[in-house]
């Protein structure tokens, strides 16, 4: 069994057999590959992160094959540890990108794999979120989903903020 569903807004959710859920969030910002490669650092992280849940950022090695990346989710009194290894990166003026992978997750997911792309079209560089995620129970998906869904949209203005020409 397979769903599609896809918004103007370019948002993708699709669910597989009931083994993995996919997020796709495109932002077309007005700096060339290389210079938003550059600005993809603890900063930027800290922008995009929500006001809710809370989040404190533990560790932060980069965006580079072998780092790593360690946060504190804060939730109505609830503590959940959030670290992920980059597994894979990339650097060329036409194509950046880096993969994390959820190593410690919080009790809601099972696997996490987000992939930050950083591609150059005619239209622009876009920003291209891709997120694989899966949690304990099928049903469960659907109730994750809209929240983590709001949590990567919330980083569409920031990113065409941040990334404007100057």
């Amino acid at each position: 069994m397979m769903l599609w569903l896809e918004t103007k807004l370019g948002y993708i959710f699709q669910i597989t057999n009931f083994q993995y859920v996919i997020i796709r969030l495109q932002t077309i910002v007005q700096q060339d590959v290389i210079s938003v490669w550059s600005k993809f650092d603890q900063d930027l992280l800290r922008a995009l992160t929500p006001p809710f849940p809370k989040v404190q950022v533990l560790r932060y090695d980069g965006n580079e094959q072998g780092d790593w990346v360690s946060f504190q989710l804060s939730a109505l009194g609830i503590k959940q540890k959030w670290t992920s290894y980059i597994s894979k990166h990339q650097v060329d003026p036409s194509h950046c990108f880096f993969v994390d992978e959820g190593t410690e997750l919080p009790f809601f997911l099972s696997t996490w794999k987000h992939t930050h792309g950083i591609i150059q079209t005619p239209k622009g560089t876009v920003i291209d979120d891709y997120i694989e995620f899966t949690t304990p129970f099928f049903w469960l998906d659907y109730l994750v989903y809209p929240v983590l869904w709001l949590q990567f949209a919330y980083r569409k203005p920031i990113y065409r903020k941040y990334f404007q020409l100057k």
